[in-house]
């Protein structure tokens, strides 16, 4: 399994279950379209690829090039990286007809062409750690949101979307997916922070 730094944009679930099977990254979806009209994503988005930088990898149709398009002209180049799928024709298992190009997408891609599109972007990734590296930071668990109070409780949602306001995220996270992105945003010492003002 590739472990990949930069948070990897994809269209829908579909292709962020397929690259969940091959690398160890936080995998945001654009939900095709919706990118368009989600300015909370967006703000987060710009926030993600000034921390930890971006991966877009989109399908090779006209839609996915429009979307990567609206993603490019939304993020400085600075922070943005570009993976790209050859154009590979037929259908998706799951679909009962080909796209209206004819095109398979990022979910239909062979293990071997989406690992290459990734190291042809020059994501920084590893398939292993170094030897003699250090100890990883400590993660924040469901169990640290239910200590907190962020779940399990009589006024987690009030308090979760309090933490979501502060950290300016998009209001209708999940705590699942809020759990996520905090262990992007911020470390165990400054989430605990939070909750001594």
């Amino acid at each position: 399994m590739m472990k990949i730094k930069e948070a990897v944009i994809v269209e829908g679930k579909y292709d962020k279950i397929r690259l969940s099977s091959l690398i160890d990254a936080l995998i945001i979806t654009t939900d095709g379209f919706g990118i368009f009209r989600d300015r909370e994503k967006m703000k987060m988005l710009r926030r993600l690829a000034e921390t930890r930088g971006l991966l877009v990898i989109t399908d090779s149709d006209s839609a996915g090039f429009v979307i990567r398009n609206h993603l490019r002209s939304c993020i400085p180049p600075q922070y943005i990286k570009h993976a790209y799928i050859p154009d590979v024709f037929g259908k998706e298992r799951r679909k009962t007809t080909p796209s209206k190009e004819g095109k398979l997408g990022v979910e239909g891609m062979s293990t071997e062409a989406l690992v290459e599109a990734l190291r042809r972007a020059g994501v920084d990734c590893c398939d292993s750690e170094p030897a003699g590296s250090e100890k990883p930071a400590r993660i924040i668990t469901r169990a640290d949101f239910y200590r907190c109070g962020l779940s399990g409780g009589e006024n987690s949602s009030a308090l979760r979307s309090e933490l979501i306001a502060y950290l300016g995220l998009p209001e209708h996270m999940t705590a699942k997916a809020l759990l996520g992105v905090i262990n992007d945003y911020m470390t165990a010492a400054e989430f605990y922070s939070f909750f001594d003002e």
